[in-house]
């Protein structure tokens, strides 16, 4: 089934950008960025960001929004079953449009990706449509519960690097 992605958490003073590959079948269903109640997405950035992760999604994504985050997928449409990233079928991505935006977000300096299949369709989809150099990035370990060889302090560890770069610059 051919599956679409959502518009991107974002606004002008956005200067990290936190990209998923696709939003799974609990986050289409709700409409939601990381709807799925065991992925730690929200907790994670409640906890780096200092707010509730149990607040209502409009609270937390504006929460996200003042840290200057922006949150988005790689893929603007794909072909899987399941929520499993290892499912997309690979001739079936069609990643989003990024030349538009980082023209429409020209801070942005730094991008993150949520887990490999991220990244890897970033480098492989994205990366050479683009005319601009390419900003610096960082694969942090996937929020996903089908991601359980770290536990939650551990990957809550490793995603501290989105704050300390928003204070270094």
């Amino acid at each position: 089934m051919r599956i679409r992605s959502f518009p991107p958490l974002a606004d002008p003073r956005a200067r990290a950008l936190i990209l998923g590959s696709m939003p799974g079948a609990a986050s289409l269903a709700a409409g939601q960025y990381y709807a799925h109640p065991h992925n730690a997405f929200w907790r994670i950035l409640g906890a780096l960001f200092g707010f509730d992760p149990g607040a209502p999604y409009a609270k937390r994504v504006e929460a996200v929004l003042d840290a200057r985050v922006a949150v988005w997928d790689v893929l603007a449409t794909c072909v899987r079953r399941g929520s499993l990233d290892s499912n997309i079928e690979p001739t079936s991505r069609r990643p989003n449009d990024f030349e538009r935006f980082f023209a429409e977000h020209p801070r942005i300096e730094h991008v993150f990706f949520n887990g490999t299949t991220a990244e890897a369709c970033f480098r492989r989809s994205v990366i050479p449509r683009l005319r601009e150099s390419i900003l610096p990035s960082t694969r942090l370990p996937s929020t996903s519960p089908a991601h359980a060889s770290l536990d939650f302090a551990r990957k809550l560890a490793v995603w501290r690097a989105v704050p300390r770069l928003l204070e270094s610059s």
